[in-house]
């Protein structure tokens, strides 16, 4: 970023381990500082640390053991700053370009806190990284209401999965009977049937009694025929009526069957078999439209989970993100798809510096310790894209291999070159006591 402030030169004296040192880092890119174990590489690094970010940095045991002169710290920025501590309190002084003196107010405005303990950020939980991330992008709180949103939805979405699967196997489980009718049966409906088929079979049999009675009438007048002859056309008149009535009766009986009962009498013994049989089918009936009206349910919250996790989706795509494929998922910070231990060492060297570039934009550089867990590829692409993005990172490593920029030994820069990052070969040091 062509506005961020970087570190141009930095002097060092009398600092922890630190004798002499002075270094000019590269403007865009990784400075490896490496050398053996207890030499001051890192000594390096809270040195910067403390002339920039204030006496919260400063080393409990700040002066080298053995001297008799206090520390001396002497940076130049990119913007034109001098940054001095010295004397015997250490005090803060900082210069700007034009002479004017000032304090840790001016450089609290361009140096980013994380930049100068990148592992205190890189050490902090997944959550806790997110939380960083979305409070730089400004939808913390929106996200944290969706994903609120979200879990609620499915909490209520697996109670109804349930439900419907509990439907379901207790629908299974139930008899069916197709035979049984849909409706119970009512006892005083069969007997109110079976009165009804007895008075239509009554009515039938007073129908047979009357055909009967017109035949012995027609007997009977055919014998009086004969007796009374004198009475003949009168009874003749008698005997065609009565045979008319007679040929309409017989009509009207021909044919009749009475009706069995049999069956509604069947259904009245067993009326408590058949509605046992009506219930348990109505019971699987209504679990099964249970199941239905849940599966619905279920079907509508998995809709809504999904409209849910879109909204989150496009909140987080339209963020103005640190780096492309940054993200966060489940309130993890992700990259590539990658949760923070699935992360290779470079991309989260790659995704914790550019969240401290992003809190804080004026501040180009960062400060990294013990990158000996980095191998040499790892520690090429990390360089690559720092040079990329026009970062500036300066580093220790346990090395004395050609990556490091410069060699610490025994408090100096060693004399001889080491690095193959365009570093100017380092004089042996001619120190001597508060003088560089």
């Amino acid at each position: 970023m062509a506005d961020s402030i970087k570190i141009n030169k930095l002097e060092i004296e009398n600092v922890k381990r630190i004798k002499a040192v002075k270094i000019e880092p590269t403007k865009n890119g990784l400075t490896i500082v490496g050398g053996n174990n207890n030499q001051g590489k890192t000594s390096v690094l809270d040195s910067i640390a403390w002339a920039l970010g204030g006496d919260r940095y400063k080393p409990s045991e700040a002066t080298r053991n053995g001297s008799v002169v206090p520390p001396n710290l002497h940076i130049v920025m990119s913007n034109g700053l001098v940054v001095e501590r010295k004397g015997k309190n250490s005090s803060l002084k900082v210069t700007d370009p034009n002479g004017n003196k000032g304090g840790q107010q001016l450089l609290n405005d361009f140096v980013e806190q994380l930049a100068l303990d990148l592992p205190k950020f890189m050490e902090s939980s997944g959550k806790e990284k997110a939380q960083t991330l979305l409070k730089i992008i400004g939808v913390g709180d929106q996200l944290t209401a969706l994903e609120q949103q979200e879990k609620e939805l499915y909490n209520e979405r697996l109670y109804v999965g349930r439900t419907a699967d509990q439907k379901m196997k207790y629908a299974k489980e139930q008899p069916y009977y197709p035979e049984a009718p849909k409706d119970l049966i009512s006892p005083s409906d069969l007997i109110k049937q079976q009165q009804e088929i007895l008075a239509r079979n009554g009515e039938n049999q007073k129908k047979r009694e009357r055909a009967d009675y017109f035949k012995q009438s027609v007997l009977f007048l055919n014998q009086e025929v004969y007796a009374m002859r004198e009475q003949l056309e009168k009874k003749e008149s008698e005997l065609k009526e009565a045979q008319n009535n007679l040929q309409i009766a017989l009509t009207s009986a021909e044919g009749l069957q009475d009706e069995s009962t049999a069956e509604l009498e069947e259904s009245i013994a067993n009326i408590e078999e058949i509605n046992r049989k009506v219930r348990a089918n109505l019971d699987k009936d209504k679990a099964e439209e249970d199941s239905r009206t849940y599966q619905d349910q279920y079907t509508e919250l998995t809709k809504k989970i999904e409209s849910v996790r879109d909204e989150k989706t496009n909140l987080l795509n339209t963020a103005d993100l640190p780096l492309p494929e940054l993200s966060v998922k489940d309130g993890e910070l992700v990259y590539k798809g990658q949760q923070w231990d699935n992360m290779s060492g470079s991309d989260r060297l790659k995704v914790s510096t550019a969240i401290v570039r992003k809190l804080n934009p004026k501040c180009g550089f960062v400060l990294l310790d013990k990158l000996e867990q980095m191998d040499l590829d790892t520690l090429h692409e990390f360089g690559q894209w720092l040079e990329q993005e026009g970062l500036q990172a300066i580093a220790t490593r346990v090395s004395t291999g050609d990556e490091c920029s410069i060699i610490i030994e025994d408090g100096y820069v060693k004399s001889e070159e080491a690095g193959n990052m365009d570093s100017e070969p380092q004089t042996a040091p001619t120190w001597k006591a508060g003088v560089f």
